[in-house]
């Protein structure tokens, strides 16, 4: 039953580097002059897209969780509207912390804004996808040793090292040599 549940595992996450890669490569076939550099915004819309769709569509195919007690489509529904709803406040949570931690709060609001989904994608999306809209499995899942299956076990992983590479992203900023202060000291 674990090779099994890992095989599944290697194969999700497999999956989900994929449609990263296709998010790069897939938007030059039906965009013009579409680059990630230059049309950077476009492709965080694209790759958060494609990422969600590839979660939703591998968790709905391999059911990690398989212990649904209700099945009635209004309990289907609401529990897709929290979900939504749950997606849009981690969005607008991360915006208000990368404000908070320095972001500009109006010359780069679209930026800072597309970035927050961007990690509620890589973040909040598998833990909604697994667990579903249950707080209370979110705090078992990541208080210490509250983790029950191997799935919640990378769903954990996961989600710390998207917040430690987001993080460590941040690092070369720094390093922008097209600051006014920074040209001077050059000179």
């Amino acid at each position: 039953m674990k090779d099994n549940d890992i095989k599944r595992l290697l194969y999700t996450h497999l999956l989900c580097i994929f449609s990263i890669i296709l998010s790069v490569f897939i938007p030059s076939l039906f965009l013009e002059n579409f680059s990630i550099l230059e049309t950077h915004l476009t492709w965080l819309c694209i790759c958060s897209g494609f990422v969600t769709a590839v979660n939703l569509v591998l968790y709905l195919v391999v059911k990690p969780n398989t212990s649904s007690k209700r099945s009635s489509l209004s309990h289907k529904v609401t529990g897709f509207l929290k979900c939504c709803i749950y997606f849009l406040m981690s969005c607008f949570s991360f915006h208000v912390i990368f404000v908070l931690y320095g972001a500009p709060l109006i010359e780069l609001a679209l930026e800072t804004f597309l970035f927050a989904v961007i990690l509620s994608t890589f973040t909040t999306v598998p833990c909604l996808c697994l667990l579903g809209p249950n707080l209370k499995a979110w705090l078992r899942v990541f208080s210490r040793n509250g983790v029950t299956s191997i799935w919640e076990n990378s769903l954990q992983i996961t989600t710390i090292s998207s917040f430690v590479g987001a993080w460590l992203g941040a690092l070369p900023i720094p390093l922008d040599w097209e600051r006014p202060w920074q040209k001077q000291i050059a000179r």
